[in-house]
């Protein structure tokens, strides 16, 4: 399982950061946007890998972007973030509609950085790129 994200977006490797905290089995393994596997991974999808504003979650072969990903990034997580399942009763377009006024503006809300995160001790492996 792998989360393609924005490595510049300070929202994003906040998100990260989450993600390794509390991925407990440690299933899930990353790829930023801006290198390699983050951008093959992207235009598998079909998504432009030189114009993104979304986060993508691939598994078996499968991409999802936008707020599925986000949920289905939740579910693998466990208890209790598992409960972000829930999300999925809203519809798909009031639901992207948010993530992608967020994904929209998360420089000038959140902050950009010119460096990735550095990943934290013991984490370098689950980094792809």
């Amino acid at each position: 399982m792998i989360v393609v994200y924005d490595a510049h977006c300070l929202l994003c490797s906040g998100a990260i950061q989450f993600l390794l905290r509390h991925d407990r089995r440690r299933l899930l393994r990353f790829a930023s946007m801006q290198g390699e596997t983050g951008r093959q991974l992207l235009a598998q999808a079909g998504v432009n890998p030189d114009d993104v504003d979304t986060m993508l979650f691939v598994r078996d072969g499968r991409a999802w972007r936008e707020s599925a990903a986000v949920l289905r990034i939740a579910h693998v997580l466990g208890w209790p973030w598992r409960l972000a399942w829930t999300g999925w009763f809203i519809p798909v377009t009031l639901r992207d509609a948010l993530y992608r006024c967020v994904a929209r503006n998360r420089y000038q809300w959140f902050g950009r950085s010119d460096t990735c995160i550095l990943p934290p001790p013991g984490a370098a492996q689950r980094f792809l790129d």
